[in-house]
């Protein structure tokens, strides 16, 4: 008898075993066929209202400050990626726990499960600040449903079998049945239907492919119209163009930042996980709020006809450590955003305006709140319509954003931006703000070595020490370098574009066998000196010395 029991604990075992592997498989094709649906759904409703975009950006929105510093500072801008494919990395664990949950007797359980993850992205996509309706949980719900469905079918065809034999039961378990009627003394493996679970399962991966392709290729669809309204715009000449590079501004020297950022070389960073494809003929700006006399909606075409200026101007992420790569210039060209908001009335607080804050809405739901002073100042603040010399490149806000030289981009750069409102910072606050973020963020005045590179290995002899600095709207007026602990001495700066623009500065060193570190600060137009002081980016940007360690053979 002792013989009988032991092979048929392990003939129980085994078939445990199986039933498991075969219900995380089930599960697997539950969850596939679920996100394959709400792809679908979602080309019917909004791309942004798809599960995996829903639950990320959420995400993204419920993420304390210093978490999004490290994913920036360790990814890059590949953050985005890395948190889509960690969610759906979930999702599989979820859904292989919830399929052999089911397959152990708990089918309903396993199905009501998938139900439960449908509603969270359902709550997820409608909590979105650019959420406008509750129509944005259907691809989530809708795509538990047909997961839920399915996961029942197959499981079910994993128990269509008649119990093949009695197996021993533990004392005290006699009579005890799953909640789905089970029994766990009996054994289905011999009877699960081989052939009806191979078809669905088949079935069930074939038509969730095609219907995410078909779902993949509607949504695709959505941002035609889109890039075929950004391949027709001619942006006209400038009615104020930018003056002349000096020949001087752009270093000769090898691995220094070029003077003018490419368009595909210019950082990006903002929460977006799916970047907006806006189409520039339907595209409207509302411009409202305290103080405006003239409420105004205007068209792309309208902006067109304005008068537009033409400028070089460096932009720096909040996000930026010292001596990090979110900085860049570029050539923008767009409708100066004082002379608008002239035109709708809008007076600067200093002459009796009562509004002290714009706030900038973008058509993914961003809100970035601006000082209007900073904006009314005579700097070059623009609603941009073009960068590099072209219509705007989607990631960088197309059709229209902000640029404001000498504001990091969280408290200026709305990208995508679709409507203004001038109000106060008592009265709001925005996106940013609400995460413990600074209201006013002036760029810090902040310069990096690009070359020597960190841990670098250069020869004895003269190396030349090079980098940029950047002081937006105040303008660099000189660069230091310090080797180990010696005196400052004076870098050769580059010809200065504007005070807006980042400057090139180099450094001949004269350098000796061993390790050393090179340091550098820099000093403003106003006469402020880069501090040593290291903070962190949070609350209003880095501060501290770049410094990097080499050794010269």
């Amino acid at each position: 008898m002792a013989g009988v029991s032991t092979e048929a604990k392990t003939s129980r075992r085994r078939e445990v075993w199986r039933l498991a592997g075969l219900g995380a498989l089930s599960g697997l094709l539950a969850g596939y066929a679920a996100l394959a649906t709400a792809e679908l759904v979602s080309a019917a409703v909004r791309p942004e209202s798809s599960p995996v975009v829903a639950v990320g950006g959420a995400a993204i929105d419920r993420t304390p400050a210093a978490v999004k510093d490290w994913a920036i500072r360790h990814f890059g801008t590949s953050d985005k990626l890395v948190l889509q494919l960690g969610i759906l990395g979930v999702l599989t664990l979820l859904a292989l726990a919830l399929g052999a949950l089911a397959a152990a007797g708990y089918r309903r359980i396993g199905a009501a499960g998938v139900l439960v993850f449908g509603l969270v992205g359902g709550l997820a996509a409608t909590s979105r600040p650019d959420s406008t309706s509750v129509t944005d949980a259907l691809p989530s719900v809708a795509g538990a449903v047909v997961g839920a469905l399915l996961l029942y079918h197959l499981v079910g065809r994993l128990q269509s079998g008649r119990p093949s034999a009695p197996v021993e039961v533990p004392p005290g378990e006699e009579g005890v049945t799953t909640p789905d009627g089970g029994d766990p003394g009996h054994s289905y493996g011999a009877g699960w239907d081989r052939r009806g679970f191979v078809v669905a399962a088949t079935a069930a991966a074939a038509a969730s492919t095609g219907i995410g392709l078909l779902g993949r290729s509607l949504n695709g669809s959505q941002g035609q119209n889109a890039v075929a309204s950004r391949r027709r715009i001619t942006l006209p000449a400038p009615a104020s163009a930018a003056a002349p590079i000096p020949k001087r501004a752009a270093l000769r020297i090898k691995d220094v930042s070029p003077f003018m950022t490419p368009s595909q070389d210019f950082y990006r960073v903002d929460t977006a996980l799916v970047v907006p494809k806006v189409d520039a003929n339907s595209w409207r700006l509302r411009i409202h709020g305290k103080g405006v006399t003239r409420e105004t909606t205007l068209s792309f075409a309208d902006l067109l006809r304005m008068p537009l200026i033409e400028r070089n101007i460096t932009l720096a992420c909040v996000s930026n450590e010292v001596g990090g790569p979110y900085v860049g210039n570029a050539r923008w060209i767009g409708v100066r955003l004082a002379d608008l908001l002239r035109q709708c009335g809008v007076r600067p607080p200093s002459k009796g305006g009562p509004a002290d804050q714009l706030v900038a809405r973008s058509v993914d739901g961003m809100t970035i709140g601006s000082p209007v002073e900073d904006i009314m100042d005579g700097r070059d603040a623009m609603l941009a319509l073009g960068m590099n010399g072209e219509p705007l490149p989607f990631a960088h806000g197309f059709p229209v954003r902000m640029v404001v030289p000498g504001l990091y981009g969280f408290v200026s750069a709305c990208k995508w931006i679709q409507d203004i409102e001038l109000t106060t910072f008592d009265d709001y606050d925005p996106y940013w703000v609400k995460r413990n973020w600074a209201r006013r963020a002036p760029i810090k005045t902040q310069s990096r070595i690009d070359t020597p590179k960190p841990f670098a290995r250069p020869g004895a002899g003269t190396v030349m020490v090079a980098g940029v600095a950047w002081a937006q709207h105040r303008g660099i007026d000189k660069v230091e370098v310090r080797v180990d602990d010696g005196p400052w001495r004076r870098a050769d700066l580059a010809s200065e574009d504007t005070t807006d623009t980042w400057r090139q500065w180099s450094f001949p060193w004269k350098a000796t066998s061993g390790g050393h570190t090179l340091t550098v600060r820099a000093t403003d137009r106003t006469g402020q000196t880069q501090t040593d002081k290291r903070t962190r980016t949070i609350p209003d940007g880095a501060s501290g010395w770049h410094s990097v360690v080499v050794t010269v053979d």
